[in-house]
C-alpha cells in the first residue's frame, strides 16, 4: 500500500536524520499496522462503494502521521530539530483534515465508513498528542482528559443509550477539534514550556469539554422530549 510505503520512508528518514532509535521506527509502524487491522474490520460499512477512494486515503495518511507521533510514546523528548519536524507534520495533518471531507463530497464517495474513520483518526491523534504533552512535562496528567473524552463518551453511551442518538452536523465540533489538535501540537514545540504550555493546553481542554457538554445537553433534551 502506497500510504504504508510513504510512512515507512518518512519514519526511516526521521530515524536516519535525527539518529532516532530503531525502536521508534518499529513502534510507529506497529501502531500504523494496528490501525490498518482495525480499519479492515469495518470495511463493510463502505458498501455499496467499491473503491476505497481518495478521501479515505487522505484520512489514512493522517492516521500514519498520528502513528509517527505514537512512536515517541515512552521515549525521551526529541531534540529541537526533530520536534520542529513533528510540528510540521502536525500542520500537514491539520490541512489534510479539511481535504478528506472535500474530496468525499466532490467525488460523491461519502459513506458511514468515511465519516467514522475521519472521526476516529481525530480522536486517536488527540489522544497521542495529549499523552506526549504530559510525558514531556508540558502539562499535568489532567491533559489526558483531552484524549480520553471521546472514548469516555462512547463507554458512557453503553450505560445511557440516549447518548447514541445521531447529532446534527455542527461546524463547532470541527473547529474545536482543529483548535485542540493545534494547541496540543504547539505545546510540543521547544519554545512552549510551562506555564505557557499548561495554560494553552488547559484552554483547549476547556473548549473541548464545553463542546461535549453542549452535545450531551442536546441529546438529553431530545430524549426527554421524545419520552
Amino acid at each position: 500500500m502506497a500510504v504504508l510505503a510513504l510512512l515507512t520512508g518518512i519514519a526511516l528518514m526521521i530515524t536516519r536524520i535525527f539518529a532516532a532509535p530503531i525502536g521508534y521506527l518499529a513502534q510507529s509502524l506497529a501502531v500504523f499496522v494496528g490501525c490498518l487491522l482495525i480499519l479492515a474490520r469495518f470495511l463493510s460499512q463502505h458498501q455499496p462503494l467499491t473503491r476505497f477512494g481518495a478521501a479515505n486515503t487522505v484520512t489514512l495518511l493522517r492516521a500514519g502521521i498520528a502513528a509517527l507521533f505514537a512512536g515517541l510514546i515512552g521515549r525521551p523528548a526529541p531534540a529541537p530539530a526533530w520536534a520542529w519536524t513533528m510540528a510540521a507534520l502536525a500542520i500537514i495533518a491539520l490541512l489534510l483534515d479539511g481535504l478528506d471531507g472535500w474530496l468525499a463530497r466532490r467525488g460523491n464517495m461519502r459513506s458511514p465508513l468515511g465519516a467514522r474513520f475521519d472521526m476516529e483518526v481525530d480522536a486517536f491523534f488527540i489522544l497521542i498528542l495529549a499523552a506526549l504533552v504530559w510525558q514531556f512535562g508540558k502539562a499535568g496528567i489532567w491533559i489526558l482528559l483531552s484524549g480520553m473524552m471521546r472514548y469516555g463518551f462512547v463507554l458512557l453511551s453503553y450505560a445511557l443509550p440516549w447518548l447514541n442518538q445521531p447529532l446534527p452536523p455542527r461546524r463547532r465540533r470541527q473547529t474545536v477539534c482543529v483548535i485542540q489538535t493545534a494547541a496540543l501540537a504547539g505545546c510540543l514545540t521547544p519554545p512552549l514550556i510551562p506555564p505557557i504550555s499548561t495554560i494553552l493546553a488547559g484552554f483547549a481542554l476547556g473548549l473541548l469539554a464545553l463542546s461535549f457538554a453542549v452535545d450531551v445537553a442536546w441529546l438529553w433534551r431530545r430524549d426527554r422530549d421524545a419520552g
